[in-house]
């Protein structure tokens, strides 16, 4: 999570519910009505709820639940501020070296679905780098402040700081509901994977509920589910953001794709950066380098857990384009969009089935 509220693409659900449609005149059926509900500051982003319900009070219903739920999730998953009568992740971090942590399910389950992506997928997520992550961040909040004066943390600092980020520090105690760091010098940053994660579970539970047809966007991470209930399409589209345009242009789309019941997460370095000479420094930093990875402007993944999602948008936008093209075509249900620095795109066969510009679209017909 970040202190900063970040500008956000408001255009992907505009377009959501645009795409697809053009040249059709929507035929709702009748039962159902669209609605739309917005909230923000939860994992410091504008989160946006679209879904059909039968009435308007039972789609309110299904929002404030989703926005309260998030709310709760952004307290636990926070690393920057305390709050009464809550363990959290900076609770676990104050205490690090120190004592375990008595926490909620919701934390030592995101901590061991990290910690089990992390030995079966890649390591290039890791909740255990809070210790470098955080000197980046304090070079980069300096540099936003002061642009003249920016400046690159030094590698001796950062190398410092990865001698504390070992994952297997990070101790797990199920039956006594606790977490230890077993390093004074280390700390948990879960921001790879959280909002997504979080994304998952209040969705989940609001399906549970009985919301059948949604998509939400916290922040660019998409989540959809069920299919639009306006008598027209079976998918929902999903905008693809074009890292060389303005996000709020009319042509700021670089591709839609139309998915059900699924989720879609980018990466890219024109969300969060700044600027030392002529080099853009952005916060997505690879742990073997410690630097800002530099393969790519943006992947895009799309996965049926928005958790996993997010997981592996960092992962692959970190990862040379062979090596992530093999993990993703090694994944039932995965797939990825690369937009490398040249402007050149590139997509795995599954991608390219769900993508307008190939064809796909999310109506019952042409």
């Amino acid at each position: 999570m970040k202190k900063i509220i970040p500008l956000f693409l408001t255009g992907i659900l505009i377009f959501a519910f645009l795409a697809g449609c053009e040249k059709q005149k929507p035929n709702i059926e009748p039962e159902y009505e669209k609605y739309s509900y917005s909230f923000l500051n939860a994992f410091d982003t504008l989160t946006q709820i679209v879904g059909y319900t039968k009435s308007e009070e039972e789609f309110n219903n299904y929002a404030k639940k989703i926005e309260n739920r998030f709310y709760e999730l952004h307290k636990l998953y926070d690393k920057y501020n305390d709050y009464e009568g809550i363990n959290n992740i900076k609770t676990i971090n104050d205490n690090a070296g120190v004592k375990p942590v008595e926490v909620g399910d919701e934390i030592i389950d995101l901590i061991l679905f990290s910690k089990k992506m992390y030995e079966e997928v890649s390591h290039k997520t890791d909740i255990a780098m809070g210790s470098v992550l955080k000197i980046w961040h304090n070079y980069r909040e300096e540099g936003e402040s002061d642009p003249a004066n920016a400046k690159i943390p030094p590698i001796e600092e950062l190398i410092n700081a990865s001698e504390h980020m070992d994952l297997d520090n990070v101790i797990v105690d199920i039956e006594n509901r606790t977490v230890y760091l077993n390093d004074p010098l280390m700390s948990l940053d879960v921001g790879a994977v959280a909002k997504g994660y979080a994304t998952e579970l209040a969705i989940d539970e609001a399906v549970k509920d009985g919301f059948t047809s949604g998509i939400i966007s916290a922040g660019g991470n998409v989540k959809t589910f069920g299919k639009p209930m306006d008598g027209v399409r079976e998918r929902w589209g999903v905008g693809i953001q074009d890292p060389d345009k303005f996000r709020f242009s009319d042509n700021s789309l670089l591709d839609t794709i139309y998915i059900n019941d699924a989720s879609v997460v980018a990466s890219g370095d024109y969300e969060r950066f700044y600027i030392v000479g002529d080099k853009v420094l952005h916060h997505l930093i690879d742990p073997d380098t410690l630097m800002p990875g530099d393969y790519f402007r943006a992947v895009t993944l799309v996965a049926e857990d928005s958790g996993e999602a997010d997981f592996l948008s960092t992962t692959v936008f970190l990862m040379p384009y062979e090596e992530g093209r093999e993990l993703v075509e090694s994944m039932d249900g995965v797939e990825a969009l690369w937009v490398f620095k040249d402007g050149t795109v590139e997509a795995t066969d599954g991608m390219k089935q769900i993508m307008k510009s190939q064809g796909a679209t999310g109506a019952t017909a042409q």
